[in-house]
């Protein structure tokens, strides 16, 4: 009896739950008159509306596009003082007549970030960074300062090796630039606009020589300098190499205590 039950349940299934496989990635199953079709998908790759890969459709962080700017790196650069004339006749102020060629700049640029307008090609660079100036005095001059004025005199006794106003600025670039290449290091370069300054440090430095023995001194100070600096600048290059040229648009001193004074710059520059 048990035996002819199972046989009828096995002939109802059958007639019920018919299943037919024709592609290995489709399977038919009937039930009476439904047929419901089953497609296995596990072997293809999804796809986008692009027709790329639906992970390779993810971005990576690493592999978003970056715009690179020529700003972070290192600036090596001489300096001369020039008047509101744009010229080094100091007559009546000679001691700011220096020495271009040991009156040294040097620029550390550690941050820089590029707003794109069209890519990698044309830009706004900005960043920060810190600026050390130097101004070499020809002769043995001596800086004095007063409530309201600042000069300068020849110190009779003393023979300087070195003799030198120093002052440290943290500085902010704004800068226009252009660059001929998406790729930084097959590029050339040029960028155009102004970098602002605050004083951070300012002192004088001397070396010499008295009575046969050499002494050195350290002086901080103010010396009249402005507590700011704006300069007009001019970068280009090719790849990690490049020159850069500024002109000082606000004076270098207070011109309550003396002359107007303007420093132009020109050097060289490594970018990182």
């Amino acid at each position: 009896m048990k035996t002819i039950i199972y046989a009828s349940m096995f002939l109802f299934s059958a007639t019920l739950f018919g299943q037919e496989e024709g592609d290995p990635d489709t399977t038919r199953v009937n039930m009476g008159k439904i047929e419901i079709i089953l497609v296995d998908h596990s072997n293809e790759d999804l796809k986008n509306e692009d027709g790329l890969d639906t992970l390779d459709a993810i971005p990576d962080e690493e592999e978003k596009e970056r715009f690179e700017a020529h700003w972070a790196g290192v600036d090596m650069g001489f300096s001369m003082l020039l008047n509101k004339d744009m010229n080094t006749n100091f007559d009546n102020y000679p001691y700011w007549k220096n020495d271009p060629a040991r009156s040294m700049t040097w620029n550390v640029n550690f941050l820089e970030h590029k707003f794109s307008i069209a890519k990698q090609y044309f830009g706004v660079t900005t960043g920060l960074g810190f600026s050390f100036t130097q101004v070499a005095f020809k002769d043995n001059y001596l800086l004095q300062t007063t409530g309201d004025s600042l000069f300068a005199t020849i110190d009779t006794v003393n023979i300087y090796s070195k003799n030198k106003l120093r002052a440290a600025y943290l500085t902010v670039p704004v800068l226009l630039e252009f660059c001929t290449h998406a790729d930084e290091d097959k590029s050339f370069y040029l960028a155009a606009g102004v970098v602002g300054g605050v004083r951070i440090a300012s002192r004088v430095k001397r070396i010499g020589e008295y009575d046969g023995k050499e002494f050195q001194e350290k002086l901080k100070g103010t010396y009249g300098l402005n507590s700011f600096k704006l300069d007009g600048t001019v970068r280009l290059g090719y790849g990690s190499w490049g020159a850069f040229a500024s002109y000082s648009l606000l004076p270098l001193f207070d011109t309550a205590k003396t002359t107007e004074v303007y420093p132009l710059t020109f050097g060289l520059s490594l970018n990182f």
